[in-house]
């Protein structure tokens, strides 16, 4: 019994260690690096961007409920 339970568990755990491991190790600290470096000058820009969208939406959300208010006033009531 142990002469078989012992190379099922060895044989993928080196495995794991030889192949997986290492890769994992190296995608981690990569991962952390960029994190640590912060956003680049591109996402920044496509923060602002989507920053300033957000910002005419909620402009034009609060026209239409403005104008939905003086159209319809139960609407908010609806569900």
């Amino acid at each position: 019994m142990a002469d078989v339970l012992v190379p099922m568990i060895a044989v993928p755990l080196i495995l794991f260690m030889i192949f997986v491991a290492p890769i994992w190790v190296i995608m981690h600290y990569r991962s952390k690096k960029k994190i640590s470096q912060g956003l680049s000058q591109e996402e920044i820009q496509d923060l602002q961007q989507l920053a300033q969208k957000a910002e005419q939406m909620r402009e034009r959300i609060k026209t239409l409920e403005a104008i939905l208010d003086a159209d319809a006033p139960t609407w908010r009531e609806r569900k």
